[in-house]
């Protein structure tokens, strides 16, 4: 539908724009929009620097600790020597 509009249309959709809010009105709403692009493109600018200026350093690498086996739980050799006959039996 956007694509059918010719520059006879535009015209017509700016003089309805005028009437309808006047000149001030749109002058003022320009004005906004202008400010914020510059804001943007100003943001932008100062976001791209500061990621060239100072990159992050890598995070440092961990050393390998050696992790050793938890203990064997103690065992009661005469309750194990006593289960044993019993099986045999």
């Amino acid at each position: 539908m956007l694509g059918n509009l010719s520059i006879v249309h535009v015209m017509l959709l700016l003089v309805v724009a005028v009437l309808i809010f006047g000149t001030g009105r749109l002058k003022n709403l320009g004005r906004d929009l202008g400010g914020a692009i510059n804001g943007f493109k100003q943001a932008m600018r100062e976001g791209e620097q500061a990621a060239n200026a100072s990159p992050v350093p890598p995070p440092a690498p961990v050393a390998a600790q050696q992790i050793s086996p938890p203990p064997a739980p103690a065992v009661d050799v005469s309750k194990v020597q006593a289960q044993d006959t019993h099986h045999q039996a």
